[in-house]
């Protein structure tokens, strides 16, 4: 009815009797839905500029770059799929019109997506000091692409009308075996991910696995974790046993670690001047810190000897030259002090027969 309309009033225009052709007016469709889809591109960009203005982010310029061409082919084939509409065309023409139209919606969709993963990836990498997002970003790209591809094949597949349960059924199986075969990169991968999202620990952070080992994190990648040993040993720890395994960070929650120097006296020795001249001498340690505390403390009546353990803090890069050097300092201040040291004694007391 509506078409029939428009046709009337075009005859009342000069030329009407060439504008009423169906050709024509099938193209004049067509122009029309360009010239709009420009005016409605111009407008958008137009209103986006005034509001990146506003915006610190790069994300709506990069949506309306990344979409703005396909925009422009979307709009075109629909006018041309309108304009066939009117016109006498073989069923094929309008099937290929519309397996256009589809291919051209799931672009905008995949460059939207696009757009969202790299936005998200570059806020992500400022936060992160790994190499996985270098690889886990264009992984995530090549994995939509390949989802939205498959989807529009079978769009296309379904606007053509044949029949994709067959190729469904072998998708699933392939992917089955696919999955059987790369069962252990996949665990390694995901696991990767989870150590990122989770933030257990950084490049540089110095950590004990639970399997004894001690070393300073050197790299994060996608499938493992490179970790280098005090004793200069480079070793290599699958990402899927990582997330799995207890770990602890000796760089959270800051860098301070506490130490311990556990040493003896004599009995007979002065207890509390013991606790006394050892704490000073400790005091008076450079990088050793008494926050949140530093003490020494009486724990033990030994076999031999009085027990006591000094204990204070220190950061984790230099922890174990200050646990040398405050076991030296307080050897040096007992013996200044003249406070005996014992070493491992026993006294035998012979029984005599009457």
């Amino acid at each position: 009815m509506m078409k029939e309309e428009i046709l009337n009033w075009l005859g009342t225009l000069p030329y009407g009797n060439y504008l009423q052709n169906q050709y024509v007016f099938a193209f004049l469709i067509l122009v029309s839905f360009i010239i709009l889809a420009e005016i409605i591109l111009f407008v958008f960009g137009f209103y986006l500029n005034r509001v990146a203005k506003k915006t610190a982010t790069l994300f709506d310029d990069l949506i309306f770059e990344k979409t703005r061409k396909p925009l422009s082919l979307l709009a075109f084939f629909f006018g041309l799929r309108l304009s066939l509409l009117h016109l006498d065309v073989h069923n094929y023409v309008m099937q290929a019109a519309n397996s256009a139209l589809a291919v051209i919606f799931i672009l905008i969709l995949v460059r939207v997506i696009d757009v969202i993963i790299e936005t998200w990836g570059q806020s992500f990498a400022k936060k992160t000091r790994t190499s996985v997002d270098e690889v886990l970003l264009p992984l995530f790209h090549k994995i939509v692409k390949v989802i939205f591809s498959i989807v529009a094949i079978m769009w296309v597949l379904d606007i053509w009308q044949i029949d994709i349960t067959p190729y469904l059924a072998g998708v699933g199986i392939s992917g089955l075996v696919l999955g059987f075969a790369l069962q252990d990169s996949l665990k390694n991968i995901f696991g990767g991910v989870s150590l990122i999202i989770d933030k257990n620990f950084n490049i540089g952070d110095a950590v004990r696995l639970e399997s004894g080992e001690m070393g300073v994190i050197k790299e994060i990648g996608l499938r493992s974790t490179k970790m280098l040993t005090y004793d200069n040993e480079l070793i290599f720890v699958p990402n899927g046993q990582l997330a799995n395994m207890k770990i602890s960070n000796y760089m959270r929650p800051n860098h301070r670690v506490r130490k311990i120097v556990e040493f003896g006296v004599a009995y007979g020795s002065n207890v509390e001047k013991v606790k006394k001249v050892v704490l000073e001498a400790l005091q008076k340690i450079d990088k050793i810190y008494s926050d949140p505390y530093m003490d020494v403390i009486f724990v033990e009546m030994g076999d031999f000897a009085l027990k006591f353990k000094a204990r204070f803090w220190v950061d984790w890069d230099n922890a174990y030259a200050k646990w040398v050097e405050a076991t030296e300092v307080i050897h040096a201040t007992l013996l200044k002090a003249k406070i005996e040291i014992p070493f491992p004694t026993q006294t035998l007391y012979l029984k005599k027969e009457k």
